[in-house]
């Protein structure tokens, strides 16, 4: 092979060339379920489509534009008592999406968060337990900054940012649309 040839694939090469992904299930959605609510016996799932008007209601009430039109939601029962909801979001880390459980009271207060799938490979920190708990009993009413009630985790700020923000959007629709008296 020439040497001209061998400059040929050089670029070839490059093009060829891309960098390892990274993802990892953590928990499914049952076990994010169960982990969530231990004493539920039942998730009965409460599917949500939502309209562009709604939508526009969730960026007005949260500051977080709703991506997708529709939203998984389960409500946690036992003996057909409600216990709470279950809400499975995404949000966008640096590159990837972050797959996300959040567990709420009938009152709209945070519960728990659990990282489902992390397909970024930096930014993991926000799957650590500590940094979760400061989202519990958080409601609409919170502030929920970045920085402030919510701490930052270095070389996984966009990771912290969009859960931050994806939770308060969650706490609105919760307040939008899944009070009690609007699904039981």
């Amino acid at each position: 092979m020439s040497f001209k040839q061998q400059l040929l694939l050089v670029p070839a090469a490059t093009v060829l060339t891309v960098a390892p992904s990274f993802s990892a299930e953590y928990l499914t959605l049952q076990q994010a379920q169960q982990a969530a609510f231990p004493a539920a016996d039942s998730f009965v799932s409460t599917e949500l489509t939502l309209t562009k008007d709604q939508k526009k209601q969730i960026k007005k009430a949260s500051g977080v534009r709703q991506r997708w039109d529709v939203q998984k939601v389960w409500r946690a029962e036992k003996a057909g008592e409600f216990l709470g909801w279950f809400i499975v979001d995404d949000v966008v880390g640096k590159h990837e999406f972050i797959t996300y459980g959040a567990a709420l009271t009938p009152d709209g207060a945070v519960k728990s968060i659990d990282i489902m799938i992390y397909q970024e490979s930096y930014g993991g920190q926000v799957r650590e337990e500590d940094w979760q708990k400061n989202f519990d009993g958080k409601t609409s009413d919170s502030r929920l900054k970045l920085g402030d009630d919510i701490p930052n985790i270095a070389g996984a700020t966009l990771s912290c940012r969009n859960v931050t923000d994806g939770v308060k959007r969650l706490l609105a629709i919760h307040d939008l649309f899944l009070t009690s008296d609007r699904t039981s």
